[in-house]
């Protein structure tokens, strides 16, 4: 089942235990093969040798084992961003899809020790976002970067969500117009019909949808940098007229809408909030109004992970797909149409990690925050999020839901994305 070998020479016994630990989560693997160097140059083999992934876990500090076993995910992310492990051909999508087909991932959760715990519960307390300060300093924490930040690695329309591939050819951007021609078609939006964005990012949909279906509307953001520059946009692409910014929580939005979306945003929103935001939802919407709402989604019991909440995401909450539907229920919003993009995701985070590493020089030259444990954080971030959507249990939904008893016939249900440049 599992192949193991080491040279005949004695390993240091001042990380015996954690690094025995760290070769016991790897002796899982049956398919794939991972050959592991630890500190000393001795080699370790996992799985079926050169069977497909092939993958060299290079362990430079000794310090990582004893990191993993104390903090188990987190501390293995941390020794990444510290620089004491690579993968050879800095493969993590490969290496941590690894490690979700073989349980490696899910064997080292049900290993948490104290001091874990601990550090989750510290941090999930400090960024709950049931009180809207923290809302507020939860977004700033990563969407505040830096539009320059976000500029060398998105596509042209500055869209920070999942894409919709039709065509293995279909470059970044046209992903992303066809995702909003998608959602336009699923809300049959119509000339001067009115649209409130919640989490309305650079203003991607905003714009796609005023050019192109002749909407007005209000995009919705706590993020003050991003409402700059969507403001901007708008202004540049001579929308001023139809379309505004506000820089809000959304529980501070007031006013009636025909149609509203939420695209990426309420993985921030928090467990306790979800029937809040439905609600809110609800009040946004005119009678008969039609709202859209495109959310990660997750089949496991780990929400956002210690990591991911600690660095990337703090306040995450991904919701399970059950959890929407009764939020939804319990707003009187029934649900007409769902999809799952999960793969669509996958395909976006890669060209995402693409466009990261090519210009990663440009990247670390635009301030001193962005220096190497910056750019290996993000790197991870952006590999691990692709193995979560490829190989794990993250997925994203689109839910087009109405508000009303009835969903009128003539409205189709089957869509056929035809994207236009902005």
């Amino acid at each position: 089942m599992v192949g193991l070998t080491q040279s005949d020479s004695p390993r240091p016994q001042r990380d015996a235990k954690s690094e025995r630990y760290l070769y016991q989560l790897f002796s899982l693997i049956e398919t794939g093969s991972l050959t592991v160097v630890n500190p000393e140059g001795r080699e370790y083999s996992f799985g079926k040798p050169h069977d497909a992934p092939d993958l060299r876990l290079i362990i430079h500090h000794p310090g990582t084992y004893d990191r993993i076993l104390a903090f188990g995910t987190l501390g293995f992310c941390e020794a990444y961003m510290e620089g004491w492990w690579d993968e050879a051909n800095h493969n993590l999508v490969e290496l941590i899809g690894l490690f979700y087909r073989s349980n490696v991932y899910a064997e080292a959760l049900k290993n948490v020790t104290p001091a874990l715990a601990l550090k989750v519960i510290m941090q999930r307390l400090k960024t709950l976002p049931l009180l809207i300060q923290n809302s507020r300093k939860n977004v700033q924490h990563h969407y505040d970067l830096g539009n320059s930040f976000y500029q060398q690695f998105l596509d042209p329309t500055l869209t920070y969500s999942c894409g919709y591939r039709v065509h293995e050819t279909d470059s970044l951007e046209q992903m992303q117009l066809q995702k909003y021609d998608l959602i336009c078609q699923k809300l049959q939006l119509h000339p001067g019909e009115s649209l409130i964005d919640i989490g309305c990012g650079w203003g991607g949909m905003l714009i796609y949808a005023a050019k192109h279906y002749g909407v007005s509307g209000t995009g919705v953001t706590l993020s003050q940098e991003q409402a700059k520059l969507a403001q901007v946009r708008i202004e540049q692409y001579g929308l001023s007229d139809q379309l505004k910014i506000e820089i809000a929580d959304y529980r501070e939005v007031t006013g009636q809408y025909d149609k509203f979306v939420s695209i990426g945003m309420f993985e921030h929103v928090g467990k306790g909030n979800f029937d809040t935001f439905m609600q809110k939802a609800s009040e946004l919407l005119k009678p008969h109004g039609t709202g859209l709402l495109h959310t990660i989604v997750t089949q496991s019991g780990e929400r956002n992970g210690a990591w991911v909440d600690k660095y990337i995401f703090p306040g995450g909450y991904a919701p399970q797909f059950h959890e929407l539907t009764q939020a939804l229920w319990a707003a009187k919003l029934p649900i007409a149409h769902t999809e799952n993009l999960k793969p669509h995701y996958a395909e976006t985070l890669k060209q995402w990690a693409q466009n990261f590493t090519a210009h990663s020089a440009e990247i670390s030259a635009l301030a001193p925050v962005y220096d190497e444990r910056f750019m290996r954080m993000w790197y991870l971030y952006l590999q691990s999020f692709e193995a979560s959507f490829r190989y794990g249990g993250l997925h994203v939904y689109q839910l087009l839901f109405y508000k009303g008893k009835q969903w009128p016939l003539h409205l189709p249900l089957q869509f056929s994305p035809s994207p236009r440049a902005i």
